[in-house]
């Protein structure tokens, strides 16, 4: 990212030239919570894995992973996009009963009660939407 230092006369002409009719944007509590394009991918990807992918690799596993080679690691690199995808795959598969601390988690990499609740409710629809294609 690059940065451009302007001095105070190229700053206060651009300050008086942009119009002063624009409203001052919605406070953060008044915007409802979203996912991006790339956070709807990560639930929508995080339906078909197990539960045991939440899981660190035993030392069995671990073993068998040297022998064979590692297995497919489904962890994300970004530890917000991990958070997600952690609650996203609970959420698929045990609903609204998730343990705390992982719920805590999931408020401490950045979302919120709102984000919470709109991951709850795309998963019930897809549900729902399934039961009524059969």
């Amino acid at each position: 990212m690059a940065y451009l230092a302007l001095n105070d006369q190229f700053a206060s002409a651009i300050a008086a030239a942009t119009p002063k009719h624009f409203a001052p944007a919605a406070p953060k509590a008044d915007i409802p919570a979203g996912f991006s394009a790339l956070e709807w991918s990560v639930v929508m990807l995080a339906r078909h894995d197990r539960p045991s992918s939440l899981r660190e690799p035993g030392r069995f596993q671990k073993f068998l992973g040297r022998i064979f080679g590692d297995g497919f690691n489904r962890r994300l690199a970004d530890p917000k996009l991990e958070a997600l995808r952690r609650m996203a795959v609970l959420t698929w598969h045990h609903s609204y009963s998730v343990p705390k601390h992982e719920i805590h988690d999931f408020f401490a990499a950045g979302f919120s009660d709102d984000h919470y609740e709109l991951l709850g409710k795309r998963v019930a629809e897809v549900h729902i939407t399934r039961l009524f294609r059969k």
